[in-house]
């Protein structure tokens, strides 16, 4: 494996579109898949690093629009990047941004040549220009890079995604030219909202551009799930296999093992950790919603399988007391847990692929669902009963 800087190796895949692989970064290697906590401004919310090695993490995720806002690239910059100012000394994905600029669609212009927009924080205006962004994030020190993207919403009519499509890869290709550290990573994003010619054109065109790893995005943003993986299907499918493939934004359980199947390697979400600040926690039998009255007296840890932090020391009834207290101990002892959950689930997929029975384990885990499902049916997101 070369030497410092980005690497990606396919390690194996021979059963199914699953495939094993593993990372070289200058801040350290990981194996693929693997899903990344979202720590979008700069901290992965109610956890320090340590919690976040407590859970199998290996790889975070920030937002480059957030950290250039608030604090500012210059008060990064002055200690020496992102890992030394957040205590972080594994590797770091950053996001552009593109998907937060969209939400601001009150407060931005789209143009050829960037993306003026006004400030959540302050109302301050700026223009990101694609070799900007790319800047901005070698200023960070981030390991792996996202090109700016615009990200239109999942009901735009198809000659509005083509146009919106065609922009991202004139922008994709600036910031291609704009990279100047050959140890980062810069990876080009695949648009095409619903369209499948759109998706297959965005892939061939990034591809002949030229980066060391392809996003797919605009997915997850209201269209029909079938839709969202029937894209999903139709991308990997055109990438090069020698390359790593990133599935923007998903991150349910579910959502993970049907992407692995269809070769993807990195994921992220915010569920874990919102769920834990709302009380949801992720078992190996479903989700149980902590704040309910049923768990006061309950003497059990949340998961009796389950070997995290959270489930060695503690009861469902603390936890409840915890969160219906509204003491903060409650959102790190649950996000404990459920990055934990999720970093098994990938050590499992992990130990699956290498076995050459990711097949088995895709039918084994949709069904244990699908009884989790009937069990409760009425209840959102196969939640437990009491």
């Amino acid at each position: 494996m070369k030497d410092g800087g980005f690497f990606f190796q396919r390690l194996s895949g021979s059963e199914s579109a699953g495939r094993l692989g593993a990372i070289s970064t200058v801040h350290g290697s990981f194996t693929t898949p693997a899903f990344m906590p979202v720590g979008s401004q700069g901290g992965v919310k109610a956890l320090a690093p340590a919690d976040l090695k407590e859970t199998g993490t290996e790889i975070l995720l920030c937002n480059a629009y957030h950290l250039y806002l608030r604090p500012g690239i210059d008060v990064i910059r002055a200690v020496g990047g992102l890992h030394n100012f957040m205590g972080w000394d594994g590797p770091i994905l950053t996001d552009s941004g593109g998907f937060q600029i969209l939400s601001l669609s009150a407060l931005r212009e789209v143009t050829p040549e960037g993306v003026r927009f006004r400030s959540h924080v302050d109302g301050s205006l700026h223009f990101f220009t694609p070799a900007k962004v790319v800047q901005v994030q070698e200023e960070l020190a981030s390991d792996i890079m996202m090109v700016l993207d615009d990200c239109p919403s999942h009901s735009v009519a198809y000659e509005a995604a083509r146009a919106s499509t065609a922009l991202t890869t004139e922008w994709a290709s600036k910031a291609r030219d704009a990279k100047t550290d050959s140890d980062k990573a810069l990876f080009g994003i695949v648009h095409g909202s619903v369209y499948p010619d759109l998706r297959v054109r965005s892939a061939i065109e990034l591809i002949e551009i030229g980066f060391d790893g392809y996003a797919i995005g605009g997915l997850s943003v209201g269209e029909d799930k079938t839709a969202t993986f029937e894209m999903v299907e139709v991308v990997t499918s055109v990438l090069p296999k020698d390359s790593p493939r990133y599935l923007m934004g998903m991150g349910k359980p579910e959502d993970i093992v049907a992407g692995v199947q269809m070769g993807v390697d990195l994921f992220d979400c915010v569920l874990p950790t919102r769920g834990a600040r709302t009380g949801i926690l992720f078992t190996s039998f479903g989700q149980i919603v902590i704040r309910n009255a049923c768990y006061r007296d309950d003497t059990r840890p949340i998961d009796p399988q389950c070997t995290c932090y959270t489930c060695r020391n503690f009861s469902r009834a603390y936890l409840r007391h915890l969160f219906v207290s509204h003491e903060l101990l409650a959102y790190r002892l649950n996000a404990i847990h459920n990055l934990f959950y999720y970093h098994s689930l990938i050590r499992n997929i992990r130990q699956a692929l290498a076995e050459d029975r990711m097949d088995q384990f895709t039918k084994e885990f949709v069904s244990l669902r699908t009884q989790e499902d009937g069990r409760h049916t009425g209840r959102e997101g196969g939640e437990v009963s009491c």
